[in-house]
């Protein structure tokens, strides 16, 4: 969140962020918005209105893309319907390999691992009614080293992952011609 936000004050992306939604206000995310004169909503998850509080935070602010960053649930049938193609996520491997539900954080990097892959990476997406399986915008690439520990991985992975949100963002919004994320 923090580096879009800074890619977008520094004109990298012709985009300003409009608001920062998390489902609580203890979100680390938040805090950092706020320190960044971001604006801040708090929309909890288990609200029996979810989709309609959310909706109603985002065309409030005039929102026409929504970028996600450490957003593990799937949103509501309401909200992809109200921003068809102009929704984005980030995971951190290379899609369509190690995506889906509970892979996300050190799981994605431990399964890279597991599975003896020779590169990783990032990829970042467009979102759908499924766990990882929109369209891929994309993705940056990195070894996985002799040695490497899911740790070490992710480190070199959230690297390439400020660079890839940024240049997604800026493909979505040259094809959508919006820039209020």
């Amino acid at each position: 969140m923090a580096a879009i936000a800074e890619a977008c004050a520094k004109r990298e992306i012709p985009a300003e962020v409009a608001v920062v939604v998390a489902p609580s206000d203890a979100a680390p995310a938040l805090e950092v918005a706020r320190g960044m004169g971001i604006e801040v909503a708090v929309v909890p998850y288990k609200a029996e209105d979810y989709a309609p509080l959310l909706l109603g935070v985002l065309q409030s602010k005039k929102c026409e893309i929504l970028c996600l960053a450490g957003f593990m649930r799937l949103l509501p049938v309401e909200v992809l319907q109200a921003f068809p193609d102009r929704i984005l996520n980030i995971h951190p491997a290379l899609l369509p390999k190690h995506g889906g539900k509970g892979m996300y954080g050190m799981h994605v990097h431990e399964a890279v691992l597991a599975a003896g892959d020779k590169e990783s990476g990032c990829t970042i997406h467009y979102v759908n009614e499924r766990y990882d399986e929109g369209r891929i915008i994309h993705q940056l690439r990195c070894p996985v080293e002799a040695g490497d520990t899911p740790e070490t991985l992710a480190a070199r992975v959230l690297a390439l992952e400020h660079r890839a949100y940024a240049k997604a963002l800026r493909i979505v919004i040259e094809r959508n011609g919006r820039g209020t994320a």
